[in-house]
């Protein structure tokens, strides 16, 4: 056997070797100890809790348990200004003295959003687009209108136009068409027209035509002119009801200039 194999037997190798374990262990359990007298490990100052404050409150507080504190803000909708929304390190957590806190609060001044273009859109459209941009429908009123969407914005009784600056969460009005059109139209004028033009602008006004009377020898009906009409046009009487019936007289026409 070598004098080395018979060494790691003797007593003195043990020693060696126990005390060299020893003294890794002592240096670990200084250290350890050591870091922990440095740190206060487990001890400090408790954070106290902050959210919903008013960041008067909370700042008096801070400095009156020697906390210093730094402060941004952010803007909320329907939290009151100057609200703490958020802390950094949480309520609760134990920290060295003059330790910074973070503060997060709500700004006092609502930023500028642009008015989205919401004509095009159905009500319920227009209010989910709303809500996106961070403003809010107030009142919402109908007029008579074929259409269904959205027909004017109005922000403290003003019509706006797309692109209009409003502060983040401001109320607009919607103006929207009731999708039935106008409730009475204007009486067309159709005396002097054509047959075929007559019942053309009597279907365009959302009218009906109603009885068709003839004046006089027709001899050619594909040319007779209105010559009356029921209900007519006057200075006290200027619309009717969608659908009212129209009713017409007609007369034979002129004949063509050069036939016989």
């Amino acid at each position: 056997m070598s004098k080395f194999g018979a060494y790691l037997k003797t007593k003195q190798f043990r020693n060696t070797v126990l005390l060299a374990i020893g003294s890794v262990l002592l240096i670990v359990l200084i250290v350890f100890f050591s870091l922990g007298f440095y740190t206060r490990h487990g001890t400090g100052i408790p954070v106290p809790q902050l959210k919903g404050m008013s960041i008067e409150k909370a700042m008096s507080l801070l400095k009156d348990q020697g906390f210093e504190y730094k402060i941004d803000s952010v803007y909320v909708l329907d939290e009151p200004p100057g609200a703490v929304v958020e802390q950094d390190p949480d309520s609760g957590t134990y920290v060295k003295e003059n330790r910074t806190i973070y503060l997060t609060i709500v700004t006092r001044q609502a930023p500028p959003v642009a008015l989205p273009d919401l004509e095009p859109y159905t009500y319920r459209e227009a209010v989910a687009i709303i809500a996106n941009y961070g403003l809010k429908v107030g009142d919402t009123t109908f007029k008579p209108d074929i259409a269904n969407h959205v027909l004017e914005v109005r922000f403290a009784g003003q019509v706006i136009k797309a692109g209009t600056k409003l502060p983040k969460g401001s109320k607009i009005d919607l103006v929207l068409g009731n999708g039935a059109g106008p409730s009475e139209v204007d009486i067309p004028d159709v005396v002097n027209l054509d047959l075929n033009g007559a019942k053309f602008a009597i279907k365009g006004a959302g009218l009906t035509l109603g009885t068709i009377s003839y004046q006089g020898e027709i001899t050619d009906s594909t040319n007779v002119v209105v010559v009356a009409q029921s209900p007519m046009k006057t200075d006290s009487v200027t619309q009717i009801s969608l659908g009212t019936r129209i009713d017409i007289t007609v007369a034979q026409g002129k004949k063509p200039d050069g036939s016989n």
